[in-house]
């Protein structure tokens, strides 16, 4: 294994997953941020180096260089992992240049990033007779009047980039229940120069939610893959996974893995779909083009999907599988789940009971591992410093 894993980000539990992912199988492991600061990643025993660059936004041509440089340096090409949508957008941009220095999955410049705008994704899954959430574009001068026709309240104004929504607002869409609060929600998005959309709510609760997760090869056929389904996310209703199960799901498989070839995906892919609960049917609400939150979980039941990158990019055989029965284990982020869970019993929407109930499930904790301690203590460390600060103001 001469080829070395440069990460992108270990300032969340994504870049830590990778990282024991492949440092636990022996490959030399490179973390790349722009700070030290709340990298609680980096404090694994299964990483081997910790560069700090310029940042990918601000300083993005000097953020390029610094990554060519450093693999120009390297007799074998370095495979890349972003651990973060901005990463994503960053190397799409340059992937042609990144392609001549690093070993990437994707070759069809464009196609993560027009799976990531939400307008986008909607038309590509038209088009594919994928279901899809009736959706409505603000630029039209009728949008309210065929708001509340078409899909009616509540409803949900959503940004068609995410990360640039998400830095602004802190939140990763706009509940809407009139027609004053989706004038209110988009003008907000306006005078930020972001574009949204309106989007019909698909009825069910949390644990609709579920996720096909995909391994496709350089000929873009799926390879590997399994199912899980959502029991609480945070903030509740429209958040990310706090507690997540394995669960053997075929349907999703049917839908999921026809489309991704269709359109010549080629990588990791984690599509969410949200399970209509009056009919029944499944419906895609986003796709993931990096590395899942759920990426341990996915890797304690037996699919190590960043090997499997690195194994076919670096010229291994891979194989073929996927689990088709239900493991009983569940990820979980022990500290968001807590708020989570309070959240979901103030609102009456769960009870103690049944949140107990779901705790007998074996846990892939996001975090902690026994036998890799110390990213764990170190992300207490920061939580306990952030406390401490808001005590002080």
């Amino acid at each position: 294994m001469h080829n070395k894993a440069v990460i992108l980000g270990s300032n969340y539990y994504i870049g830590l997953s990778i990282i024991r992912c492949l440092g636990a199988k022996g490959i030399y492991t490179v973390a790349v941020d722009y700070t030290k600061e709340n990298c609680y990643a980096a404090k694994s025993k299964y990483l081997r180096e910790h560069l700090i660059a310029p940042h990918y936004s601000n300083s993005e041509r000097e953020y390029l260089n610094f990554l060519i440089d450093y693999a120009k340096k390297e007799e074998h090409k370095p495979v890349l992992f972003p651990c973060a949508d901005g990463y994503v957008e960053f190397i799409d941009r340059h992937l042609e240049e990144l392609n001549k220095y690093y070993l990437i999955n994707m070759t069809d410049k464009g196609l993560w990033s027009r799976l990531m705008d939400k307008q986008a994704l909607h038309s590509i899954a038209v088009a594919h007779d994928v279901l899809v959430p009736e959706t409505i574009t603000t630029d039209e001068a009728d949008y309210l009047e065929r708001v509340k026709n078409e899909i009616g309240f509540p409803c949900i104004v959503k940004p068609t980039d995410s990360p640039s929504f998400m830095a602004k607002f802190r939140a990763k869409m706009f509940m809407c229940y009139n027609e004053e609060d989706v004038s209110k929600a988009v003008s907000r998005a306006n005078n930020e120069k972001l574009e949204v959309i309106v989007q019909r709510i698909i009825p069910g609760f949390d644990d609709h939610m579920y996720t096909f997760d995909a391994y496709l090869d350089q000929s873009s056929k799926v390879t590997h893959w399994m199912t899980c389904q959502k029991l609480r996310q945070y903030p509740i209703n429209f958040g990310a996974s706090v507690y997540t199960r394995q669960k053997y799901v075929k349907e999703l498989y049917d839908i999921g893995a026809p489309f991704l070839e269709a359109i010549g995906y080629k990588g990791f892919a984690e599509i969410e779909f949200k399970k209509d609960a009056v009919t029944g049917k499944y419906y895609l609400i986003e796709i993931n083009v990096r590395t899942t939150t759920l990426n341990v979980l996915l890797e304690k039941c037996g699919i190590n999907f960043p090997l499997l990158a690195y194994k076919e990019l670096t010229g291994d055989e891979i194989g073929s599988g996927y689990i088709d029965y239900d493991i009983d284990m569940a990820f979980r982020y022990l500290f968001e789940d807590i708020f989570a869970i309070k959240d979901y019993i103030k609102t009456k929407q769960l009870d103690l009971v049944k949140v107990v109930k779901t705790l007998t499930l074996k846990k892939a904790p996001a975090i902690w591992s026994l036998t890799d301690p110390a990213p764990a203590f170190s992300f207490f460390l920061i939580v306990l410093k952030k406390v401490k600060r808001r005590l002080v103001r």
